[in-house]
């Protein structure tokens, strides 16, 4: 396979997990809460929707947190155990590694930290309910920066001298 190919897979990979992951944290939750009312499909994603009314705010904030956390989560837990994914023979489940990395990484961090201001708050509307925006935002900036040095210092060349020893 092509690496052209390999690439597009990894991409496609990385967004459908994401959703998963943060979706999935989301759903988790507000089943717990018992306050989910259904999954709707917009666009190419989803998402979860809830009994607002019947939550108070620090389910709301708990509701929106569990997304990005769990994103962070698996991101971090990818870095840990990059040398294992780069053992992997197949360059098709590395890329896909690879990819999906960078999107657990970073997608709710540049998030939260500058874009909900321009695209409707998404998490950051129920997240400001218990705790402050500019805080919430400021700590998402750092996570960021933390994880784009991750990825530069750690996963770039972990990869980059997995994919070099193919053959």
């Amino acid at each position: 396979m092509g690496k052209r190919a390999r690439q597009y897979i990894g991409l496609v990979v990385a967004v459908v997990l994401y959703y998963t992951i943060h979706e999935g944290a989301h759903l988790l939750v507000a089943l717990a809460q018992g306050v989910f009312k259904q999954i709707n499909i917009i666009g190419l994603g989803m998402q979860i929707d809830v009994y607002a009314e019947q939550m108070s705010q620090q389910q709301m904030a708990v509701f929106c947190l569990a997304g990005p956390l769990a994103t962070l989560i698996v991101g971090w837990a990818m870095v840990l155990f990059v040398k294992q994914i780069c053992a992997i023979r197949s360059a098709v489940v590395k890329a896909c590694a690879w990819y999906t990395s960078i999107t657990m990484l970073m997608l709710d961090e540049l998030y939260l930290g500058v874009f909900y201001r321009w695209v409707g708050g998404g998490d950051m509307n129920g997240i400001k309910l218990m705790l402050p925006e500019g805080a919430v935002s400021a700590v998402a900036i750092v996570i960021g920066i933390v994880n784009m040095l991750i990825i530069w210092k750690i996963l770039f060349p972990a990869y980059k001298k997995s994919f070099a020893t193919e053959g």
